[in-house]
């Protein structure tokens, strides 16, 4: 179908017939950068492996293993969580508010999710501290070996993703801040499955 709009002595033409370009909806595409993905699923692959590594080896040890997991601090772990779970809330936020070109208050969003981050690296030192003055250390048993290498692997993408919340603060996108957020909420994941894992499953 074919209508003719004239104005002046000019005469336009449109092809109804031709639909309007479809726009993708954000939902069909992963926010971020592609390479971020990437990133995160070889992250997952390597979490994943050692937490297999983890349940063969109790499965070799169930009662040590019972008996070395009552030594941990569930109260600390519980907050921790607690902590990332609240800080992805800050950075799910951030991003919202960076789609809705809200800079101001997307750097401020980041900024909080990024200290509240930080807390968990302190409740986790702290429990460190106690388990070192308990005498456990990596050589006191397989599950402390695992224990500490699982954890101090996750707490060390903590201090990662701090960082990367910090430069998209300044670089601040909408890709940019999708891709920070993207690997914080990886970080967020792997906590709620380690914690369960190492903490409280029998």
């Amino acid at each position: 179908m074919v209508s003719k709009t004239s104005t002046g002595d000019r005469t336009s033409v449109t092809d109804l017939s031709t639909p309007p370009p479809a726009v993708r909806p954000r939902g069909d595409t992963l926010p971020g950068n592609p390479m971020m993905w990437l990133l995160i699923a070889a992250e997952l692959l390597v979490f994943g492996a050692a937490l297999l590594g983890y349940a063969g080896a109790r499965a070799l040890d169930p009662a040590g293993f019972a008996a070395a997991q009552d030594g941990l601090d569930r109260l600390a772990g519980t907050i921790n969580t607690a902590v990332l779970l609240t800080s992805g809330l800050f950075a799910a936020l951030a991003t919202e508010a960076r789609r809705r070109d809200e800079r101001g208050r997307t750097r401020g969003l980041l900024a909080v999710a990024a200290a509240i981050g930080s807390i968990f690296l302190v409740v986790k030192a702290f429990e460190y501290a106690a388990e070192i003055a308990a005498g456990n250390g990596l050589e006191t048993s397989t599950f402390h070996t695992l224990y500490f290498l699982i954890t101090g692997f996750h707490a060390l993408h903590v201090v990662f993703g701090i960082l990367i919340l910090g430069i998209v603060m300044v670089f601040d996108d909408l890709e940019h801040v999708e891709t920070g957020t993207a690997f914080w909420h990886m970080v967020d994941l792997v906590w709620v499955v380690v914690f369960p894992t190492l903490y409280l499953l029998r």
